[in-house]
């Protein structure tokens, strides 16, 4: 790639993300139904101690997830927390403009070194695949939970009756086959190995062998605290918006809405429609504050995603994205 693609790139992508990235944003808020309502209801509460608690949580959100991210990165080179920090953050600014979050791979590799950057995306992949799975078996004992304990699931008494049975025994297939994936993820690479098709291939994921069962299952309870952090995060704003459920409760249904956001096809920018119209379904049962529902569903999103997405931005507006030698 010659010297003016280069600076093309680390000149103009990241002002380019920053601004495609803001305008997007706004308009997919401007754009929601209900919106002056909703902000409302936030600005009401500016001032109440829950509201800056849950806002608080997300810096220890973010910062499990660099934790995370430094130790994954270990095998391939040295980052300082402060730079994982920053990485997670560009990643989340990405992924907001693909499907699924695929974006965070090319993110966070801007802060590793040039020559590393194709290797560390596996190690991005696996931290990703250790975080769904925490979700999909959170969400699999919220079903069995409210399953066995609130006669069936009432949670899709208005869909076909299979729909419970199809999202429980699906998820506990997905489950299955995440942790032996994530465990075995060495004796996958040795097999892998042996087909010369996957020969270029493995050159770029050997490096996942060097993870030993303790240190998958350390990266695997890093991913359970920051889950349990933002569930934290959401039943703290439901507070606010005074939806009044339990909190056991409450816990269990936002592991079922988690399950159902984490097999829902999005796109970052567009899945707020999904998020809100996903809490409705599973919250109401236990409150009729649909507003207040709505309300914290907005505030979380823009609290765990929207705020990280454009600081993320700021930090790749002060990469250089490609050596310019």
């Amino acid at each position: 790639m010659n010297k003016s693609i280069k600076i093309l790139f680390n000149w103009f992508l990241g002002p380019l993300i920053f601004i495609v990235l803001s305008w997007s944003l706004y308009k997919q808020i401007m754009h929601q139904p209900d919106v002056d309502n909703r902000w409302q209801q936030i600005k009401n509460s500016f001032y109440s101690p829950l509201l800056w608690l849950s806002c608080s949580l997300a810096i220890v959100n973010w910062g499990l997830e660099a934790l995370k991210w430094q130790r994954l990165l270990a095998p391939l080179e040295n980052i300082s927390f402060f730079k994982a920090f920053k990485s997670v953050l560009a990643g989340c600014s990405i992924t907001m403009l693909t499907p699924n979050r695929v974006g965070e791979y090319g993110g966070r590799i801007l802060f590793v070194s040039e020559p590393h950057r194709i290797d560390a995306i596996p190690l991005t992949i696996l931290g990703s695949m250790g975080q769904l799975f925490i979700t999909i078996f959170m969400g699999v004992i919220g079903l069995l939970y409210f399953k066995l304990f609130s006669n069936g699931l009432l949670l899709f008494q208005h869909l076909p009756t299979y729909t419970s049975s199809v999202l429980l025994w699906g998820s506990i297939l997905l489950a299955i086959v995440l942790i032996l994936i994530y465990l075995e993820i060495g004796v996958l690479v040795r097999l892998l190995t042996e087909v010369r098709l996957f020969k270029k291939l493995v050159a770029h994921i050997v490096l996942l062998k060097s993870f030993s069962r303790k240190q998958l299952l350390r990266i695997l309870f890093l991913s359970f605290l920051r889950y349990s952090v933002f569930v934290l995060q959401f039943i703290l704003l439901l507070q606010v918006m005074q939806v009044q459920i339990s909190f056991i409760i409450c816990f269990w249904l936002l592991t079922v809405f988690y399950l159902l956001m984490a097999v829902a096809p999005t796109i970052g920018l567009t899945e707020l429609p999904i998020r809100v119209a996903a809490s409705v379904v599973v919250l109401q049962l236990y409150s009729s504050n649909i507003v207040g529902i709505q309300a914290a569903t907005f505030g979380i999103w823009i609290i765990n995603l929207v705020v990280p997405a454009i600081i993320g931005s700021l930090f790749i507006l002060g990469t250089k994205i490609l050596k310019e030698k």
